[in-house]
């Protein structure tokens, strides 16, 4: 039980996040970088999206053991951060000091992680012997 409250937390948090970075990237990022970046922005928020309501999902469900969910949440938290948060830095890149295309290479190991999550998923259902 403690687990699928996680689930709904992270999935909560993620949520909250991923549609102020939308509105941010809509309206606040329009005149500072180039349409091209505020796509590529966008793509970041919609994976955001994506797994803020895969993790609700899993939350709703009763086919997963707490273990798998906590992997589950670990493999979501890490893709996200990852993968949506290079994504947001690289995007943004021009408006900072820093040099986001140092940790460019970290983006597709947040994928990997969201991959991951989905296909554990995957696995799991096969995996069961009973009906869901």
């Amino acid at each position: 039980m403690v687990e699928k409250k996680k689930l709904i937390l992270l999935g909560s948090i993620l949520g909250f996040i991923g549609i102020i970075l939308g509105a941010f990237a809509a309206h606040g990022l329009e005149n500072l970088i180039s349409e091209d970046s505020i796509d590529t922005f966008e793509t970041g928020v919609k994976y955001q999206i994506y797994h803020a309501l895969f993790l609700l999902f899993l939350s709703a469900q009763n086919f997963t053991s707490d273990k798998l969910n906590k992997t589950l949440f670990w493999l979501v938290l890490l893709g996200v951060i990852f993968f949506s948060g290079s994504i947001y830095g690289l995007a943004t890149n021009e408006l900072t000091n820093f040099d986001f295309k140092m940790i460019g290479w970290i983006t597709p190991i947040g994928g990997t992680l969201l991959i991951l999550s989905w296909a554990l998923l995957f696995i799991n259902v096969i995996k069961k012997r009973n009906n869901l």
